[in-house]
Order: C-alpha cells, then structure tokens, then sequence
C-alpha cells in the first residue's frame, strides 16, 4: 500500500467520524469531565499532545531531503513556526492552574499528530516545487500568515481575560473577530491549514486541511452553543467559526 493510499484512507476515516465528533463533544476545556478516566493537567497535556507535530514532520522531511535549499524547506519553516508556538509558547502563556484533561484526550491528540506529522513529512519531502503556481502560492502564504496572527491575537485576547487567581471564570470575549465568531482562534488555523494547503499542492496538506475542519468546526459549536447556554446576553449575530456563514 502506497503512501497517497494510505492518505486517502485517512482522509476517509476523518470523514466517517465528523459526524461522531459533531455529536460527542471533546471532554476537555470547559466541555471538561472526569467520565474519560485518569486526567492529567491541561498545561502538561497540552505540551506533550502537540510535541510530535513539532518535531515529526521536521525531523522526516531533513532524514529524506538531499537538499535544504528548496520551497520544501520554507514550507517545513511555516509548520516549525505554527507548532513552536502551538507547543512551546502557547502553553507557557495560558493560565489554567489546576486545570485537568483526560489523558485519553492527549493520547488521541498525539497518534494524530504522529500520523499526520509522517504524512506531510513525507510529501513535503517528495514534492518538486520547480514549476510552482506562482498565484496558488501567492495566495497560499497570504492565507497562512494571515491564519497564523489571528490565530495568535485571538488567543492572546483569551488568555487576557483571565487573572492569576481566576483561571476558572469565563466572561464573554470582545474586540477583534470575536465580534463576528465565537471562536476566531479556530477560524485562523483553518485559514493557515487552507493556505498551507494552497500553497504545497499535495495530498498530505489537503488530508491536513480537512482534519483540520472535522476537528474544529464541532468544537466551534460546542464553544458557540455553551457560550449560549451560559451567557443570556451572548450577542445573537455571532457565529461559531467563520463570519456570516457557520
């Protein structure tokens, strides 16, 4: 079995189980619950269940690639600058003392991002980008750049809401897109993913974007549906991930 067969394969699985991850929501968060077994704390978690997407797609793409001076390699710096901030910097930032998730929550998290770290490993690594679309890749990088700050602005909105001896209350969020979502964190790694996908024009970022939307999408209206149900003056117009749409 080939490796565009396997990703296939995947992509499939993803699509089966949207339907799943739409009616069962993630136990973790503010959707946290102990039904899930042993928990572990949300920072530890957070760092381990990301950390083989920072290091597997990298270390695969140097152990096969002859030569580092290629569009592959400004690529593999895009994923290395989202997942060092995913990973390293994020989790140092949040303020969750004392908060848990369930451990089988991080290990989920992590055979996905090993199985999605050795396939866009992989085809970043055997994908030729000398006659690349210089419009796709324009647009590409637009979209990915522009994912990856609102993905962090919106972020850091969150994390401001909280003080130190607070890290439990939840307020209703403002100022930039959380006008328009209830979730724009979400909104800017679909955009990044879309835009990565744009750009490298392969199999393996495609199988990333949609993971992306089956993972995030469902949350967004988890968030969105308890932002509801907590708050009732939560602005009606808002929607869950992306403006005017869903």
């Amino acid at each position: 079995m080939n490796t565009i067969t396997i990703t296939i394969i995947w992509m499939i699985i993803g699509l089966i189980l949207f339907p799943v991850i739409l009616k069962y929501k993630a136990p973790y968060g503010r959707h946290s619950t102990k039904k899930w077994g042993k928990t572990i704390s949300n920072k530890t978690g957070w760092i381990i269940m990301e950390l083989p997407a920072l290091l597997i797609c990298p270390i695969f793409y140097l152990v096969n690639t002859t030569n580092l001076f290629t569009l592959n390699s400004v690529f593999i710096l895009l994923w290395i600058t989202h997942y060092f901030n995913r990973t390293v910097l994020y989790p140092l930032k949040i303020k969750t003392k004392g908060k848990k998730m369930p451990l089988a929550i991080a290990l989920s998290a992590i055979f996905f991002n090993i199985i999605n770290g050795f396939i866009n490993g992989y085809f970043l690594s055997v994908t030729s980008y000398e006659n690349i679309n210089l419009i796709l890749f324009s647009f590409g990088i637009l979209f990915f750049i522009s994912g990856l700050i609102i993905n962090i602005k919106s972020d850091n909105l969150l994390i401001s809401l909280r003080t130190k001896n607070e890290t439990n209350k939840y307020v209703i969020p403002k100022g930039g897109l959380f006008e328009y979502v209830s979730c724009p964190n979400f909104f800017g790694e679909l955009i990044e993913w879309f835009g990565f996908a744009l750009m490298t024009m392969n199999i393996g970022s495609l199988s990333f974007f949609i993971w992306t939307f089956i993972n995030l999408v469902p949350r967004a209206l988890s968030h969105h549906k308890w932002y509801h149900h907590k708050f009732s003056d939560y602005p009606k117009e808002r929607k869950a991930i992306i403006p005017k749409i869903i």
